[in-house]
């Protein structure tokens, strides 16, 4: 009893830290510090600096007044995109600038970025909100010199509440309490899974002991300036749940899932027992009937016998000796039969009928036609969407564990799983059939870059790729599968329940 309390501790207070913080630092990776550097001829004349975030691998969104200068004076302006982790900085290109929204978007290569999603729902008064970004006033508390400003390091975090929609110089702008400073303009304004809300871009004067309020531009106004700029970008509009509210309601379906099944179990066992009794009464009235006509038959061949018998006697005292004696064999014969016939009714044991395997046969029937192609949908209630664009997903599993043709999926006991490491991408997902219920699970960890790493060496270790027939090869994925699992995190990020059905005629899964 006590260990299991420990791990319930323990399982708690991970959830408590880690719950708390991986939405958070899962969009820090996408967070980058923005420097412009002035120049003229070999000399530096001007400095600045400010934070974006990347709403594509290669792009970034920030303030139009932190690299106005650089719009103005290309030839003599550097942009610097300097991201949350890795040990290298780059030179970014000004794509396009709205100087009437404060928004600017840069491209830039050298590396690819987790992208950061928008939210598309509504904001409640008092929720709370994130913003991430580089402060100047922590920079100038912490930096030693003007390399400083070019290494790679996770963005400062401030938490406080959103506290209302206003209008800024004609912009539409959320009005919130996290702090900021200069050097905050840029950074994203995120909710509590993650997402973007807004872009911090200005705070108010705090005269004679105000509080102070921060400005973000609205995220329909970023919206608007990425359509304009012809600039693809994720979006949600689900809203946040937190990771302890989607636990406690998987171990709350879990629980539903357990008692019902108990309940199933329960009903599917009384109605095999009934079926069993009604057998049961059906066979002993079919016995009943058969030894009374056993028994009939053989007090027929009694009387018969008796008979016989006695007409054999009178032919023996009439004389007719020969003719007496066959008869009386005769009847001999007929009372030895109607004595092997009366001992060879059929006797009952009702043991020796078995349940009738229902049960079994149904889910046997369900397994085998959970395969072929499928459409899965989202189940919103079941799952937590936090950065994912949702749509609905097709699968085509072959009886081989084979999906789409191309991925092969290992048994885990009645389910079939693969664990996927992209090379692209710092996103590790955990992919699971289950085909008695034809649920498919896809639960998500955003991952840092050095996490992101230690996977892919671990994932090298795993030798099939592509489908195959060979059981003792899925054996072994499914093994080196499990040594990848192990290495996550305790706690996922995003967890995506889909129902599947049965597709209709139509193109292959894709």
């Amino acid at each position: 009893m006590m260990r299991r309390l420990l791990i319930l501790v323990a399982l708690i207070l991970a959830w408590g830290s880690s719950a708390r913080a991986d939405d958070i630092s899962a969009s820090g990776r996408g967070v980058v510090r923005i420097v412009t550097i002035a120049v003229v001829g070999d000399e530096v004349v001007g400095f600045g600096h400010g934070s974006g975030f990347a709403v594509a691998p290669n792009r970034i969104v920030t303030n139009a007044h932190v690299v106005e200068l650089a719009s103005r004076y290309p030839d003599n302006v550097v942009i610097g995109v300097v991201p949350s982790e890795g040990d290298k900085s780059f030179q970014g290109t000004l794509i396009k600038i709205d100087t009437a929204r404060d928004l600017a978007l840069i491209e830039f290569t050298g590396v690819k970025l987790p992208p950061l999603t928008l939210y598309s729902g509504g904001v409640q008064d008092g929720e709370p909100l994130i913003a991430l970004g580089y402060p100047g006033n922590v920079d100038l508390a912490t930096a030693r010199s003007a390399a400083d400003f070019i290494t790679p390091q996770s963005p400062v975090r401030s938490q406080g509440g959103f506290a209302g929609l206003r209008m800024l110089q004609g912009t539409n702008v959320l009005l919130h309490t996290a702090s900021i400073a200069r050097g905050n303009s840029g950074g994203p304004l995120l909710d509590r899974c993650g997402r973007v809300l807004g872009v911090n871009s200005a705070i108010t004067r705090a005269d004679e002991g105000d509080s102070t309020f921060a400005f973000a531009i609205a995220g329909r106004e970023l919206a608007d300036f990425l359509r304009e700029a012809n600039q693809p970008f994720a979006t949600v509009d689900i809203a946040c749940t937190s990771i302890e509210e989607r636990m406690a309601a998987d171990r709350s379906a879990d629980e539903k899932a357990r008692v019902d099944a108990e309940e199933k179990a329960r009903a599917i066992a009384a109605k095999a027992e009934s079926d069993r009794q009604e057998a049961v009464a059906q066979a002993r009235s079919r016995n009943e009937a058969m030894r009374e006509n056993y028994m009939a038959g053989a007090a027929v061949l009694l009387v018969l016998g008796a008979l016989a018998l006695a007409g054999g006697g009178l032919l023996v005292s009439r004389d007719r000796r020969r003719e007496g004696y066959g008869v009386a064999a005769g009847g001999g014969v007929l009372i030895l039969g109607a004595v092997a016939l009366f001992f060879s009714r059929p006797g009952f044991d009702e043991t020796k009928m078995l349940p009738i395997p229902e049960a079994n046969q149904a889910a046997a029937t369900v397994s085998s036609a959970a395969l072929g192609k499928m459409v899965c949908t989202l189940v919103p209630e079941r799952s937590r969407v936090t950065v994912t664009a949702i749509g609905t997903v097709n699968l085509d599993l072959g009886n081989d564990g084979c999906v789409n043709g191309r991925t092969q999926y290992a048994e885990s006991g009645k389910h079939w799983q693969r664990v996927l490491v992209p090379d692209q991408e710092q996103t590790v997902s955990v992919l699971d059939f289950d085909p008695d219920t034809r649920t498919y699970t896809n639960t998500r960890y955003l991952l840092s870059s050095d996490q992101m790493e230690r996977t892919r060496q671990l994932r090298s270790t795993v030798p099939l790729k592509s489908c195959s027939s060979d059981q003792s090869a899925r054996a072994a994925l499914a093994t080196q599968q499990q040594s990848v699992r192990a290495s996550l995190p305790p706690v996922y990020n995003e967890k995506l329940v889909y129902n599947c059905s049965a597709a209709p005629d139509g193109p292959p899964a894709e």
